[in-house]
């Protein structure tokens, strides 16, 4: 059997399998975000509804959190080289097609499969990378790792605005190409597999496991995406998946608790340090893309700025980060306490938000968000590596794989529990303040007179009759309520996002000290 150790990589050996795996998840995760901005051009070349073209984001999400907890068994099964560079191809292939769809369903078919393909990317990468580095330095290989995954999702904005206004939407399918290719074969001639036990007969896989797992984790991704748009428990497709996914969750954890071979490992979750950074996980991806969400929707929506501008204003921040990462790794080297770091960063999102809060009106200007967003990427930094590191830093071997699935799959999963939940409070606090605005607007006050008044001089000076400029005036004054509604409320989703986080902070350090009382004990066992 080759040892946990013996895959550790130096010098060059270690530089290209680093860039390849950083590549990877790369590819992963842009491709996750940059779909978002190209949808409208979708709906039009496809001649497919609002609703249709959210499933070209809705397939590639289920197929991805259906995947990643499947990933260590899957390398053990196929052997892990083999299997990551299968997916590599799975993926690049897939987007390929799905560049070439001639109508949206074929479109989404093809996101599964590419979903499928790209799941495997993120977590692979993140095991090989670790197991590249000895234990001394996991701290600096959890930063590079970082450093993509969290520039990924503000790449893919200002990218795909940048094909999509300059090219065509197929393009940002197209030039995943030249990058698969390159790490498919960089993967295949560098990453070795290790030998963690024996493969498994058809007949000894966890079949059940899988089906379970599916329908678990499918429908809840299924409900979490659909369930604004279709009005949660009123809808019947989404009250039934919500039964299917809670029957699916406890078959799943009977399943894999009394099989002899489960799929996934739920053993490795006694590891106390694993268990919080699932915790944290979940909290991070809320944040992390909860937030990547409002922004560019409050730039388009309310400020009129175009995808390529909304994009790029996410930018500095990403940059923030991915100065801070490889600073971030060499601190916890030289032993500076994570939890106490993940607890000034939780604080630095806290403030993040609250700036936020703040400033948002419906005409800010981009120096007003730019320093709240360099904020958020110190924030980020600050929590990404040590929350990571954190998580897989007292596993072992095999383990390594199956915490680190349990990591990415929580932080999509809490990525989908945070836009569901953020997109259904925008709806809700927006009704709220528009009938609250709409109270103070009493036609038989003076100042409201005069508004509607000028606004009909204006509409009739252009050529409109009294009464057209009139109902032009009332529309106008509708649209300011309508807009100054929705900035409330993406107001109020920053506030509570950043009492979120301010609760956060008690629960690491409470943790943190009765984890270090236990420790000389573990290591005995």
């Amino acid at each position: 059997m080759v040892q946990a150790d013996d895959l550790v990589e130096y010098g060059y050996r270690r530089v290209i399998i680093t860039i390849t795996a950083v590549l990877c998840a790369l590819l992963e995760i842009v491709d996750t975000t940059i779909v978002n901005v190209a949808l409208t051009n979708m709906r039009g070349s496809l001649g497919a509804t609002l609703n249709d073209v959210a499933w070209v984001i809705t397939a590639y999400a289920i197929a991805n959190v259906i995947v990643i907890p499947m990933t260590s068994w899957l390398s053990q099964q196929f052997g892990r080289r083999n299997y990551f560079v299968v997916s590599i191809v799975i993926f690049t292939t897939a987007s390929f097609l799905c560049g070439n769809a001639s109508n949206i369903w074929e479109l989404i078919i093809y996101r599964f499969i590419q979903g499928l393909g790209g799941g495997a990317l993120l977590v692979t990468a993140q095991t090989i990378i670790t197991e590249s580095y000895p234990a001394a330095k996991r701290g600096m290989a959890q930063a590079i790792y970082g450093m993509g995954v969290i520039v990924g999702p503000t790449l893919g904005p200002p990218l795909g605005g940048y094909i999509v206004d300059n090219f065509s939407w197929p393009y940002i399918f197209y030039i995943n190409i030249p990058i698969g290719i390159v790490a498919a074969i960089l993967a295949f001639t560098f990453v070795r597999s290790p030998k963690y036990g024996e493969k498994l007969k058809a007949h000894q896989v966890d079949w059940w496991g899988i089906l379970f797992l599916m329908s678990f984790i499918g429908s809840l991704q299924y409900v979490l995406e659909h369930g604004q748009q279709d009005d949660w428990f009123n809808d019947t497709t989404i009250l039934v998946l919500s039964i299917v996914s809670v029957v699916g969750l406890l078959s799943f954890v009977w399943r894999e608790l009394t099989y002899e071979h489960p799929i996934v490992n739920l053993s490795v979750l006694k590891d106390g340090n694993l268990r919080i950074g699932v915790v944290m996980c979940f909290i991070l991806g809320f944040g992390l893309y909860g937030s990547t969400l409002i922004i560019p929707i409050y730039t388009q929506a309310i400020l009129g700025w175009t995808a390529t501008d909304a994009g790029l204003l996410l930018i500095p921040g990403s940059i923030t980060t991915a100065i801070m990462m490889p600073m971030i790794g060499k601190m916890i080297q030289k032993g500076v306490p994570q939890g106490y770091m993940v607890g000034v960063g939780f604080l630095i999102f806290f403030f993040f938000t609250f700036m936020m809060y703040s400033r948002m009106t419906p005409d800010t200007g981009v120096e007003h968000l730019f320093w709240p967003l360099i904020l958020r990427g110190i924030g980020l930094g600050l929590l990404f590596v040590p929350i990571t590191t954190l998580s897989l830093s007292t596993l072992k071997g095999r383990s390594i794989g199956e915490g680190a699935a349990f990591t990415g799959m929580m932080r999509q999963l809490g990525g989908s529990f945070g836009i569901a939940i953020i997109t259904t409070y925008i709806t809700r606090f927006s009704q709220e303040h528009r009938v609250s605005l709409l109270a103070n607007i009493d036609p038989t006050k003076t100042n409201v007179q005069q508004r509607i008044a000028m606004l009909q001089r204006g509409f009739m000076s252009k050529g409109y009759s009294s009464n057209e400029a009139l109902k032009k005036a009332y529309q106008i004054l509708d649209y300011s309520v309508m807009k100054q509604s929705t900035v409330m409320a993406y107001m109020d989703v920053f506030m509570y996002l950043g009492i979120l986080f301010l609760c956060c902070i008690p629960i690491i350090l409470l943790i943190k000290k009765g984890k270090n009382k236990i420790d000389p004990a573990e290591a005995m066992h």
